[in-house]
Formats: C-alpha cells, structure tokens, sequence
C-alpha cells in the first residue's frame, strides 16, 4: 500500500513540474496570435470562477441562500463597492435568508 502512494506522489509531481515548465521549453518567441493571447489573458479569471462559485452555494445551509448572496455580490460589485461591503452585505444576506428560511 505504501508503494502506491510513494508512486502516486511522484506522477503527480511530474505531471505538475511538466505543466510548469514545457511552456518555458517549447515556446521561445513572443506569442503574437491575437486570440490565442485574449484566451491566455482570461485563464485565471476563468479557473477562480470555476473554483469559487460552487463553493458559494455549497458554504451555506441552504443553496438559496447562498445564491442570494452571490446576486447580491455580484450586484453589489458591478455597482462599484467596495471588497469588504460586498462581503459584509453577502454575510448579512445570508443571515436574513437562513433565518427566514429556518
């Protein structure tokens, strides 16, 4: 049992050392493609959507909580507030939502 996790251990470090660096290795030049570029520059936006918004919904007791207060964030945000008022006023919608739900 103990052979499979050391091997385990080592794939993943591999396959995460060969993420990082076979783009240093096989790209020399300056990437100049337009859209490949667009597409590179929205990745990380991309990804901590993907890891977040789930996380979100699930973080609550209910999931209708906590969809209430992703609107509300994300209102909020495109309206301009700041990082701390959109956080404390999701908290606060959340604790409104969960007690009249309960």
């Amino acid at each position: 049992m103990e052979i499979n996790t050391y091997f385990y251990l080592t794939v993943m470090a591999l396959v995460t050392y060969a993420v990082r660096v076979l783009p240093l290795v096989l790209i020399k030049h300056e990437i100049k493609n337009r859209t490949f570029r667009s597409f590179l520059y929205y990745v990380p936006y991309v990804t901590l959507a993907v890891m977040t918004f789930p996380a979100i919904v699930d973080a609550t007791q209910s999931p209708i909580a906590g969809i209430a207060a992703l609107i509300i964030g994300v209102l909020l945000a495109w309206l301009g507030a700041k990082l701390f008022t959109v956080a404390a006023c999701c908290c606060v919608a959340v604790l409104i939502v969960e007690f009249i739900l309960v």
